[in-house]
């Protein structure tokens, strides 16, 4: 029988819980009821209580009560929730999880199951599910689930939707897991203007053999990339789409943060990069484009997205950035930079074609690239050329094979 662990704070939520945990049991679910709450609670039959997940952080409940410091107790519960997960997972006493919250306890039980792994089902019902929900999500496979009304009592709308979540997670638990055949993975990076190049070569590595995850380089992908490079699900990289180092020089809305790009040369792991839509930062609608960037070069790439065409200056340091990642390797590493263009909007007669900041970030790469550590692989074709995609995809199969 499959169990479905329920973290929350039951000082506030204990109707509520009592609710989709019966529901559960209904639909022959197994459950483990967990408190995460500061106050205590009357609800019967908590399986994991406040003290005890409290003192998986290494704290005192009495003592976090006694400080009246909500900031402070909601941090050290949200850790030792995050352990106690943990700990059910190892041991197999966890199929799933579910949690309800507002703001504080959607954040804190998004904390705790971040540290599951990818694949395992994990849902919040959220007061704050219709807003931006990366803070909760990060870069894992978390559904969040709009509660519509406040979480709080069991009434006709509560009832049905806590029902219909529920069902949802005894449904994701019972699922059977489909088994993968074991064959080496690549991680790829992926931006529309860049999908023919990724496409390519995609078919071109599955055709011989491998297996390849392809991310949209919107941040939160980058993230899961250098998640799984470093847990060690990805056994090579073809990073095709970097302009997620653009958006952190400049202020975009899809940086991966400062530590993009060095997984995998940490580690060792074969890693082939090109210069995928570093002619880009992205913003949001065109009325949330910065006001001291309004005078730049601006594309409405969708009603939601907005791109600006980066400066010769900007690309000279992001060729400059790049590159001294790279160095860094301690696996096999190349760079393959397409002469032609970057993307499907720098080429010849594109909306962002502009031959000066191209110079710029190709001479900072060539500046810059230790070629003792890393290849440097320049072709006379743009980012979409199908021989661009092969070249990248035979270096690194023979990288490896080393």
């Amino acid at each position: 029988m499959p169990t479905v662990v329920l973290l929350g704070t039951l000082d506030t939520k204990g109707a509520e819980y009592r609710f989709v945990r019966d529901r559960l049991r209904e639909a022959g679910i197994g459950t483990v009821l967990v408190d995460c709450g500061v106050h205590g609670t009357d609800v019967a039959g908590v399986d994991i209580d406040a003290p005890a997940v409290a003192a998986a952080a290494g704290a005192s409940l009495p003592e976090l009560r006694a400080a009246g410091d909500r900031g402070t107790a909601v941090t050290a519960m949200a850790a030792g929730a995050r352990k106690t997960l943990a700990r059910l997972w190892e041991a197999g006493d966890l199929d799933g999880v579910v949690a309800l919250g507002g703001s504080g306890g959607t954040a804190l039980a998004a904390h705790a199951m971040r540290a599951l792994p990818v694949g395992v089902p994990k849902l919040i019902v959220s007061t704050v599910a219709s807003g931006d929900t990366r803070p909760y999500v990060g870069s894992q496979d978390l559904t969040m689930m709009y509660s519509v009304a406040d979480i709080a009592g069991i009434n006709r709308l509560t009832a049905r939707i806590l029902g219909n979540a529920a069902a949802a997670i005894a449904g994701m638990v019972r699922a059977p897991v489909p088994v993968a055949p074991r064959r080496p993975v690549v991680g790829a990076t992926m931006f529309g203007v860049t999908t023919p190049c990724v496409t390519a070569a995609r078919q071109r590595l599955e055709a011989d053999g491998y297996e390849v995850l392809v991310f949209h380089a919107t941040g939160t992908g980058g993230t899961a990339l250098e998640g799984l490079v470093g847990d060690g699900t990805v056994h090579g990289v073809l990073d095709i789409t970097t302009t997620e180092l653009a958006d952190e020089l400049v202020g975009g809305i899809m940086s991966s943060g400062p530590g993009r790009l060095e997984t995998a040369g940490r580690l060792g792991i074969p890693q082939v990069v090109s210069l995928g839509a570093l002619d880009m930062v992205n913003f949001g609608p065109i009325d949330t484009v910065p006001p001291h960037f309004r005078d730049r070069l601006l594309y409405r790439h969708n009603q939601h997205v907005t791109l600006m065409r980066t400066t010769p200056e900007e690309c000279a340091q992001l060729g400059r950035t790049l590159a001294e990642k790279l160095n860094a390797a301690t696996g096999p590493a190349a760079i393959f930079v397409p002469l032609r263009g970057v993307s499907a909007i720098s080429v010849e007669d594109g909306v962002f074609h502009d031959p000066e900041a191209d110079t710029a970030l190709f001479s900072a790469v060539r500046e810059t690239a230790d070629t003792a550590v890393v290849d440097l692989v320049e072709l006379d074709t743009h980012i979409n050329d199908p021989a661009f995609a092969g070249a990248m995809v035979e270096y690194l199969e023979a990288a490896d094979t080393e």
